[in-house]
């Protein structure tokens, strides 16, 4: 499965900065999480929530963060995400964020989410989640009607 991404714009909060004047590096995995949520509702048409009252549910197992370059108050970045199916029972979202002004690079990673049920115990994704994933990833590029 390939080719489902999205482009999410997010102004950084003075909040989401430090001392240094930029942000905190913490706020990464929180603008990751924004990428992968809008993702979700734009291209699969399913919220979080919406995912978790079927019954499935995505924590987090991994993450790896490159910090490529700070940012600032106010800057507007572009978060760049894109979701693959990893292995048998987990989701990859690969992100890259950057300036949208300057284009430069301010972080890229991603994270990798288990499948589990509301216990928690590893379940294989449902397939009417990975015929959503199929749908969304055969009709990227096609006219919008």
């Amino acid at each position: 499965m390939s080719g489902l991404s999205d482009i999410l714009q997010l102004r950084v909060r003075y909040s989401e900065t430090d001392q240094m004047g930029t942000f905190y590096n913490s706020r990464a995995l929180e603008w990751f999480e924004c990428g992968r949520t809008e993702l979700m509702r734009r291209k699969l048409h399913m919220s979080y929530a919406a995912l978790e009252a079927q019954g499935v549910f995505l924590p987090l197992v991994e993450a790896h963060l490159e910090f490529q370059g700070g940012a600032r108050y106010d800057d507007l970045l572009e978060i760049a995400s894109s979701v693959v199916v990893s292995g048998r029972a987990r989701l990859r979202f690969d992100v890259q964020i950057h300036n949208a002004d300057s284009r430069k690079p301010v972080v890229r990673g991603y994270t990798v989410h288990a499948f589990t049920d509301r216990q928690g115990k590893p379940i294989r994704p449902p397939a009417w989640f990975l015929d959503l994933l199929a749908r969304a990833a055969a009709n990227v590029g096609a006219a919008e009607p």
